[in-house]
C-alpha cells in the first residue's frame, strides 16, 4: 500500500490538487456509490480476448505500491513528500511542476538510485498474478507495454524483470548533474519533460504515440488510476479499460470502469483456451490436423483437444471402424498411414457435437458437401466463433457463383478466412518445405490463424484478399486438368508452359471480372502461382487428367468416376466439378469465348471434343465439339451423367 497518510500516492495526491484547481474533472476522485461492473459483458471479454497490444500502468497494478512512494521512504523525506502534496491543492502549481519540487525534495543520487533497487527489488514488489499475466500475453503473441508517471530508473529493473522490451515502456526520465572531472552523474536536477507521461493526459500521449508505430486493432489499458481511466477518453487511445483494485480500490474508477477486477488471474483466466475443430478428415484435411495438433499442444491459447467430424459412420478400413482407428491408433490408415495425428484428437460423426462449442472452425470436406454441412449447421455454432475454410471451389446457384467463404460467412453469420497454397498433403505429413497463405478480413484474424497452422517446415503468410485467394485455389484445378491432358498425350515442356501460362491468364481475369477487389499480388502469391505450379506437376486433378487421357489414346477409355476409384482411393475429383461450375457461369454470362483454355477443357472432360483438341485451344470458339445437339444447360448440375459414359475411341 502507499506510504501516505490518506492511502493515495504522490502522483495522485498530485491528481487530487489539480482536480481541486479545476484542471481535471472532480468526477475522476469520489465514486457516487454504484457497484463496480465485476462481470465483463460479452463485448469486453471478446475485447479483451482479441487485443493485440496491452498497456499497464505499474504503481499499484503491476506493483504493490508507487515507486516514487517508496523511493521518498528510502530517502526519508516521506512526510515531507506528502506535505507538498497537500499544499499543491491549492492549484498553484502543475503536474509536471509538482512532480519537479517531490524530485527535489527527494534529492537522490544515482547511488542512492542503485541501492534502492536493492533494497526493493523487481520480484518483491510485484502484485499477485501480474506474473503470469504478462507471460501468458506475451505467449499468445500480444504486445505489452508499461506506462507510468513514473521514473525509468525505478521501472527499468521491473520491465527486465517481467521481460517487456525497453522500447515497450513509456515513463518519465531522471536529469542529472555531471562531474566535469569524473564524467559520471552526481546529483537529481528534475527530469526530461519531454516524455508523453511528464503532462496531463499523459497516457493517451502514450498509447497515441503507440499506435503511430505500430498497426495494433485492438489496445486494452489496466490500471488503477483516474489517468489510466483518461486513456480511453480519445479515439487516438485505448479500446478498452479495465481498473484493478487489488492493491487499492478508487471509487470513482471501480463505477466507471467497463470491467473492474481485484485478481490479475481472474484477467488470465479470461483470456481462455480456444477450442479447435476440423470439419473433414480427408487427405488434404489430415496434414492440416497433423500441423494444428503440433501448435495447439503448445500454445495455452488453444485447448489441446481437437475434434474432428467425420462425415460417413460406416467408413472401414480392412473392417474396421475409421473413427475407431483415428481415436485408438490416432491415425488415417487410408489417406496418411504411419503419420501420427494426436493422442487429443477425437473423431465423431456427430456434426453438431464436433462444431457448436469450437470458437475455431476449419472447413475441409469436399467442397460439393459444403452448402449442406452449412445448412445443418445454421444456429448451432457460436456467434463469436471465427472459421477458415480450406476448401477449393465455388457454387453456382439462381443467384451467381458464390465462394465457399462467401457461404459460410452467409449461412452460419460468422466470419471466414481461407488458407490456399501449392502443397501436397503426403509431403507436409513427411516435414519437407512448404508454405501457404491465410486470406483473412483482418490482419488480426490472419495472425490468429498463422498460429494454428505455422511450424518450422510450414511458412504461414496473410494476405487481406479473402476473394483473390479462394479464386486461385479454386481454378487452378481446371489449369491442373488440362497439363495432365497435355502430359497424357505425351506432349512436352514447351505444351505446357503455353497451358500453364495461358491457365493463370484466365485465372486473374476470371478471378478479377468476379470480384474486382481482388489484388493482382495475390497470383503471385503461394496460393496462386506456387498452388499452379504444385497442382500442375504433382496433384491428384494432374494425375487422374493423364490417366484418363492415356486410357482414351489406349483404346480403353475410362470414366472420371472409375479412375476416381483406381487413383483416389473413391475421393471426389475437384477440378472435374469445379471446371463444370466454372463453364456455367461463363455460359450464362456469354464468357465462354473470353476463356478458350477454360472452355476447351471442359468440353474435354464431358466428352464433346478430343483430348487432343487442347492443343489448339486458342481456337476454341470454332472447334466442333462431339455432342453437337446437346443443350450446354445441361453441363450443370448434372455433370456426372457425361461423365458416366467415355469419349469415342481415336479412329
Amino acid at each position: 500500500m502507499s506510504a501516505h497518510p490518506t492511502g493515495r500516492s504522490a502522483a495522485d495526491e498530485a491528481l487530487l490538487a489539480l482536480a481541486s484547481s479545476g484542471q481535471v474533472p472532480q468526477e475522476y476522485l469520489g465514486g457516487s456509490g454504484v457497484a463496480p461492473n465485476t462481470e465483463a459483458s460479452e463485448h469486453v471479454l471478446q475485447t479483451w480476448r482479441t487485443a493485440d497490444c496491452v498497456c499497464f500502468d505499474v504503481g499499484c497494478t503491476i506493483t504493490r505500491a508507487d515507486g516514487l512512494d517508496l523511493l521518498a521512504e528510502f530517502m526519508g523525506v516521506k512526510d515531507e513528500v506528502f506535505a507538498l502534496t497537500q499544499q499543491a491543492k491549492d492549484g498553484t502549481m502543475n503536474l509536471s511542476e509538482t512532480l519537479e519540487e517531490v524530485l527535489r525534495i527527494i534529492n537522490c543520487t544515482p547511488d542512492d538510485v542503485r541501492r534502492f533497487v536493492q533494497q526493493h527489488p523487481p520480484e518483491k514488489r510485484l502484485t499477485k498474478g501480474i506474473v503470469n499475466l504478462i507471460k501468458t500475453l506475451q505467449k499468445r503473441g500480444v504486445a505489452v507495454y508499461m506506462i507510468s508517471g513514473g521514473f525509468r530508473e525505478d521501472i527499468m529493473p521491473i520491465a527486465k524483470y517481467l521481460g517487456v522490451p525497453r522500447e515497450n515502456v513509456f515513463a518519465n526520465r531522471m536529469n542529472w548533474q555531471w562531474d566535469d572531472e569524473t564524467g559520471q552523474p552526481t546529483r537529481l536536477s528534475g527530469f526530461d519533460e519531454s516524455q508523453p507521461t511528464a503532462f496531463n493526459m499523459g497516457k493517451i500521449r502514450a498509447i497515441s504515440k503507440i499506435r503511430e508505430d505500430h498497426p495494433y486493432n485492438t489496445v486494452v489499458m489496466i490500471g488503477d488510476g483516474a489517468t489510466d481511466m483518461e486513456a480511453v477518453q480519445s479515439s487516438q487511445g485505448a479500446d478498452l479499460f479495465i481498473g484493478y483494485g487489488g492493491v487499492v480500490e478508487r471509487p470513482a474508477v471501480a463505477e466507471a470502469a467497463e470491467w473492474f477486477v481485484y485478481d490479475h488471474d481472474e484477467l488470465t483466466r479470461a483470456l481462455k483456451c480456444s477450442k479447435v475443430a476440423m470439419i473433414g478428415i480427408g487427405p488434404f484435411a489430415c496434414a492440416a490436423i497433423h500441423l494444428v495438433v503440433q501448435n495447439i499442444e503448445a500454445d495455452d491459447q488453444f485447448d489441446p483437444c481437437l475434434k474432428v467430424w467425420v462425415q460417413d459412420p460406416l467408413d472401414e478400413f480392412e473392417g474396421r471402424s475409421l473413427i475407431d482407428i483415428v481415436n485408438t491408433e490416432h491415425h488415417h490408415p487410408k489417406y496418411l498411414p504411419g503419420v501420427h495425428l494426436g493422442d487429443k484428437v477425437i473423431a465423431s460423426s456427430d456434426l453438431e457435437w464436433v462444431a457448436s462449442d469450437a470458437d475455431v472452425l476449419i472447413f475441409c470436406p469436399p467442397h460439393q458437401h459444403m452448402q449442406s454441412i452449412t445448412r445443418r449447421l445454421m444456429g448451432k455454432v457460436k456467434r463469436e466463433a471465427v472459421a477458415i475454410s480450406l476448401v477449393k471451389g465455388m457454387r453456382v446457384g439462381r443467384d451467381g457463383p458464390q465462394l465457399v467463404s462467401q457461404m459460410i460467412r452467409k449461412n452460419l453469420g460468422i466470419d471466414c478466412s481461407v488458407l490456399m497454397g501449392g502443397n501436397v498433403a503426403s509431403e507436409i505429413a513427411k516435414r519437407e518445405l512448404s508454405e501457404a497463405v491465410v486470406g483473412a478480413n483482418s490482419r488480426e484474424t490472419g495472425q490468429l490463424f498463422r498460429k494454428l497452422f505455422q511450424t518450422p517446415y510450414f511458412n504461414v503468410d496473410i494476405v487481406q484478399d479473402v476473394a483473390g485467394a479462394e479464386m486461385c485455389g479454386t481454378l487452378k484445378n481446371i489449369v491442373a486438368l488440362a497439363v495432365g491432358i497435355v502430359d497424357g498425350l505425351g506432349c512436352g515442356c514447351n505444351a505446357k508452359a503455353v497451358i500453364m501460362r495461358q491457365g493463370l491468364t484466365e485465372m486473374r481475369k476470371f478471378a478479377k471480372t468476379l470480384y474486382p477487389n481482388v489484388r493482382n499480388e495475390t497470383f503471385f502469391e503461394s496460393c496462386g502461382l506456387g498452388d499452379l505450379i504444385t497442382t500442375c506437376l504433382g496433384g491428384r486433378n494432374h494425375a487422374t487428367a493423364e490417366a484418363w487421357t492415356r486410357a482414351w489414346k489406349s483404346g480403353a477409355p475410362k470414366t472420371w468416376t472409375k479412375l476416381e476409384e483406381e487413383i483416389l482411393g473413391g475421393q471426389r475429383l475437384q477440378g472435374v466439378a469445379t471446371s463444370n461450375e466454372v463453364q456455367e457461369v461463363m455460359r450464362v454470362r456469354g464468357w465462354e469465348s473470353t476463356y478458350p483454355l477454360f472452355s476447351t477443357v471442359n468440353r474435354i472432360i464431358n466428352g464433346r471434343v478430343e483430348p487432343s483438341q487442347i492443343l489448339h485451344f486458342c481456337q476454341a470458339n470454332g472447334i466442333q465439339t462431339t455432342n453437337e445437339d446437346d443443350d450446354d444447360t445441361t453441363i450443370i448440375p448434372a455433370a456426372r451423367a457425361p461423365r458416366q459414359s467415355p469419349i469415342p475411341n481415336p479412329v
